[in-house]
């Protein structure tokens, strides 16, 4: 009995904690038509520490929408553009000697934010990328001899293309798994895209307004941590991950020679936070599977490795997750 007081008092406490969200993507969707799995992952991110990693064809808002959702956050938003030729220094930044005072200063990067859209992440050669998954990994940056703190919140936003595939260098798999979720995004339907027609030929495009500061955020993130889980879900959360391991034991025999190796347990964890923060979105305090199931391709994607008879068969992760799923007892 007393178990049910303490799952109603808490559901009325994150029911009134998570009223921000609703207001917040009220205000996203000012500026960006539909895309609603897009807005749902920046928030599940933003809620739980987490990077993510966005991949879709160019011109689908990934950078509209990142920006847009700094601005409804008072927060400092950095852009950056991942070529070829950049360099370790021009994200993190470097000494630079000044002939003034005659000493050597730093002089801070833009991975100084709280926003960092790192954009075609895969156009950069494997130091740069590595510079920025110290910084996601560690939360601070090394210049010289000192070590800086970076702000919190802090969230890196990575896209790439999935398109072009000639002059990248393709994340290895242990910098992927650094990104809580990999979300792949799609063509807006044909009515949504009238809309955005009609928003970008009209005489002013609309903008959102700036209703949080970082310090809600982190209140926030304390009070996700809070949404109750039972112990029946964090099972179901281990048998999803394990079936990518050891897929016979669920008896998908047929992905035994498909599967490379599954999801490590940074996998179940963040598979338990996204399911929390999912919960929080819709604003209740438990749990319950259909949240795991709403998060688990996102956290999952990209954590499954394929073996090359998946390739030559055209079998992909987005498969074996939904028989997995399918699969998998439901609690």
């Amino acid at each position: 009995m007393n178990d049910t007081v303490n799952i109603k008092e808490l559901n009325e406490k994150i029911e009134k904690e998570s009223a921000f969200v609703d207001m917040v993507t009220m205000e996203i969707h000012k500026v960006i038509v539909g895309q609603k799995h897009l807005i749902d992952s920046l928030l599940i991110g933003l809620l739980t520490d987490g990077h993510v990693l966005l991949e879709g064809v160019p011109g689908l808002a990934k950078t509209l929408a990142v920006n847009t959702l700094a601005t409804t956050i008072d927060a400092k938003f950095s852009r950056i553009q991942f070529t070829p030729d950049l360099l370790p220094a021009d994200l993190i930044g470097t000494m630079i000697y000044s002939q003034k005072k005659e000493q050597f200063e730093v002089k801070k990067g833009p991975i100084f934010a709280n926003f960092i859209l790192a954009d075609e992440i895969n156009r950069s050669p494997a130091k740069v990328q590595s510079a920025l998954l110290e910084a996601m990994q560690e939360k601070q940056v090394t210049i010289g001899e000192n070590t800086y703190i970076l702000e919190r919140p802090f969230m890196v936003l990575a896209t790439q293309n999935p398109i072009e595939q000639e002059g990248t260098y393709p994340l290895p798999e242990a910098q992927v798994d650094r990104f809580m979720l990999k979300v792949v995004i799609d063509y807006p339907s044909r009515d949504e895209e009238q809309l955005i027609v009609r928003e970008n030929i009209a005489q002013e495009f609309p903008t959102a307004a700036t209703i949080l500061k970082p310090e809600n955020i982190l209140k926030a993130r304390a009070i996700v941590k809070e949404v109750y889980m039972d112990e029946k879900i964090e099972r179901y959360i281990l048998d999803i991950v394990f079936a990518s391991r050891y897929p016979e034991k669920q008896g998908l025999e047929k992905y035994t020679n498909m599967i490379q190796y599954g999801g490590s347990p940074r996998a179940s964890i963040n598979l338990a936070m996204a399911s929390k923060a999912f919960a929080f979105i819709k604003r209740r305090g438990y749990v319950i599977p259909e949240d795991v199931r709403a998060v688990c391709h996102d956290v999952m994607r990209h954590r499954i490795g394929l073996t090359y008879e998946a390739e030559a068969e055209n079998i992909t992760t987005e498969d074996i997750i939904t028989d997995i799923l399918n699969t998998v007892e439901v609690p």
